[in-house]
């Protein structure tokens, strides 16, 4: 999580400066605080807001709720993609989530706000206040996407209210089912699956996990459109949901293609690169081709730039129109409150 750290007086920017420090995050603070607090300075709130919003993951205000409910008002749009925001006071007494406490992970942060500070979280949302399974804020912390808003809210409902949903896994599981979810016939569930289609409820939210690396390789000057289509074509034929898709992988000869980088823009699918060297290091068995080592070095980008993470690879080479694509797969365990962590899955 990319956090943004943002304080108004000389009192709150030490306070700020141990939060990001803490956090990871980033600190800005008025020019003349900026010195003293080893930061770097603002000088219009509503500028530096915008630029934070598009940018980070969460942004951390210290100061009073009312200038950070003003200062984000013009640029909250949906709870599944803003960040997440917490506001603290100067003194660090209570740590406020304002926004995307679950998906966003508001809450979390929050708490981890309350931690660095000595103080506490105001958590309001009703799952956390009545000690309710909370399915979207679990998928977030799984690493997994969810599709289905209305189902999300209807099973965080029927828990409110005491009822049943059901659970479906494609992946192993761990730890025992929270109160009130089951693995028996339900009308209403969530499944863990790669399938955009899968429905095993009469109502079902789709949990997807994010574990695919996808591996591309493409002639010079490919288009968007082209890259585009290739990729939709391996997603749609292996009934594999775009959600799914941790990022791009290809060899750093690839890093400046106009076509690939405004593909991944896109789709906000973070681009990686490697060298000719790493690529021909993964251990495996790929496809080869002589014209691609011609060109590039290595027998193959696709497959290996997917592969090099250590995942399994689940779609080999696909060429369309001047570009391969390849799948690999990360491992993953599904996880409920109670089970131990373990190597190897997020």
């Amino acid at each position: 999580m990319t956090c943004a750290v943002i304080a108004f007086t000389r009192r709150g920017a030490l306070l700020a400066r141990r939060l990001a420090d803490g956090l990871g995050g980033s600190l800005h603070v008025p020019p003349r605080f900026a010195a003293e607090a080893d930061a770097q300075p603002y000088t219009s709130l509503e500028a530096w807001t915008a630029g934070a919003w598009s940018s980070a993951d969460a942004l951390v205000f210290v100061g009073a709720c009312g200038i950070a409910v003003r200062a984000i008002a013009p640029h909250v749009k949906d709870k599944f993609t803003d960040p997440a925001v917490v506001s603290v006071d100067e003194a660090g007494a209570w740590a406020v989530p304002l926004l995307s406490g679950h998906v966003g992970g508001a809450n979390d942060l929050a708490r981890r706000v309350a931690a660095l500070t000595r103080g506490r979280a105001a958590v309001s949302t009703a799952t956390d206040v009545n000690g309710v399974f909370a399915v979207d804020q679990w998928a977030a912390r799984q690493g997994c996407a969810i599709d289905g808003r209305a189902a999300a809210r209807h099973i965080s409902a029927a828990l409110l209210a005491g009822g049943t949903v059901g659970f479906r896994s494609d992946f192993p599981t761990e730890g025992p089912l929270p109160m009130g979810v089951t693995g028996g016939p339900a009308p209403l569930g969530f499944a863990i699956t790669l399938d955009p289609g899968s429905a095993p409820f009469p109502e079902t939210l789709r949990v997807i996990p994010k574990i695919l690396r996808l591996g591309l390789g493409c002639r010079r000057g490919a288009s968007e459109e082209a890259i585009a289509a290739a990729v939709d074509r391996v997603l749609t034929e292996r009934c594999l949901s775009p959600r799914a898709v941790l990022g791009v992988y290809t060899i750093d000869m690839k890093r400046d293609e106009p076509g690939l980088l405004a593909f991944c823009r896109s789709r906000a699918w973070p681009l990686t690169c490697y060298t000719a060297e790493e690529l021909s290091a993964v251990e495996g068995d790929f496809t080869p081709s002589l014209f691609v080592h011609s060109v590039t070095g290595v027998d193959n980008v696709c497959e290996r730039a997917a592969a090099l993470a250590g995942g399994a690879l689940l779609v080999r080479k696909q060429a369309l129109n001047g570009v391969t694509a390849a799948l690999a797969a990360v491992p993953f365990t599904v996880r409920f409150p109670g089970a131990a962590a373990s190597k190897g899955a997020p």
